[in-house]
């Protein structure tokens, strides 16, 4: 019987720095490669948004604040 631990923090960071760095995990454990795998996921859909440059100016001036 095996019983399935969430990963600690401890854990966690090393794996978080290897996903964020584009390195190889180095693990077979399936919790450790489920967290791996949902970072480099994650940061795949970060790079197809785009990116907004610049600052919105709103021109509109709320009711009351003209005065």
């Amino acid at each position: 019987m095996s019983i399935v631990m969430p990963l600690s923090s401890y854990r966690m960071h090393p794996i978080y720095l290897a996903a964020t760095m584009n390195y190889g995990l180095g693990s077979d454990d399936p919790e450790e490669l489920a967290y791996y795998n949902k970072i480099r996921k994650e940061m795949d859909d970060m790079k197809k948004q785009p990116i907004k440059k610049g600052i919105s100016l709103n021109w509109d001036t709320p009711e009351g604040m003209d005065k």
